[in-house]
């Protein structure tokens, strides 16, 4: 049985597979996302998430081939346009301005890698419908949750205040948090990791 590496620093992700009972050890993966999204500006969410969870998987799998390595990302995406994490409480506020009243999409995918390539891809999708957010809402919510928002798209924590900002969501907890943790250990017994 390989050794499962996350190739992620995310503190959902790793709250995920701890509560799943999954071993395994965490290693960011250097990858310039912003420069990989660009390249596929014209391509669907589904498919950019997808790319951005391969590619942590294999830059992590390419310092050792014999290791299995998960990648995952998550992208929102609200009446076409994608959002990536705020760069600051403004941007923040900018977004949440218009995530009002719409339907956030957020795409979670994830990616294992093995012998240095990349053998399954996953995906999920959960539409979120965020409730009408006046100025004073969204500053106040930014005064408790900035700026561990900040690194998060979508500029919330479901497991915390971001609850709030919504009055219907339509998709798992998993893809939610960031991860389509189902398929993952789904593909993970398939591969021996898990007991089938």
């Amino acid at each position: 049985m390989m050794p499962l590496v996350l190739a992620s620093n995310s503190a959902s992700r790793r709250a995920m597979l701890d509560a799943a009972g999954i071993a395994y050890e965490a290693q960011g993966a250097d990858i310039d996302e912003r420069a990989l999204e660009a390249e596929m500006a014209d391509s669907a969410a589904a498919e950019v998430a997808q790319a951005l969870a391969a590619a942590k998987a294999f830059a992590v799998s390419e310092r050792d081939c014999h290791r299995l390595v998960l990648g995952s990302d998550s992208l929102v995406e609200v009446d076409g346009r994608r959002f990536d994490k705020p760069e600051s409480r403004e941007q923040a506020a900018e977004h949440l301005r218009f995530f009002s009243g719409r339907i956030m999409q957020l795409h979670s995918a994830a990616a294992l890698a093995a012998d240095c390539r990349i053998t399954w891809i996953g995906h999920s999708m959960a539409s979120l419908h965020v409730r009408e957010l006046s100025d004073a809402s969204i500053e106040s919510y930014l005064d408790a949750e900035w700026p561990e928002v900040g690194a998060c798209v979508g500029v919330f924590r479901i497991e915390g205040r971001g609850v709030q900002l919504f009055e219907q969501i339509i998709g798992d907890q998993f893809t939610v948090l960031g991860m389509p943790l189902l398929q993952v250990m789904a593909a993970l017994r398939e591969r021996g990791v898990l007991q089938a």
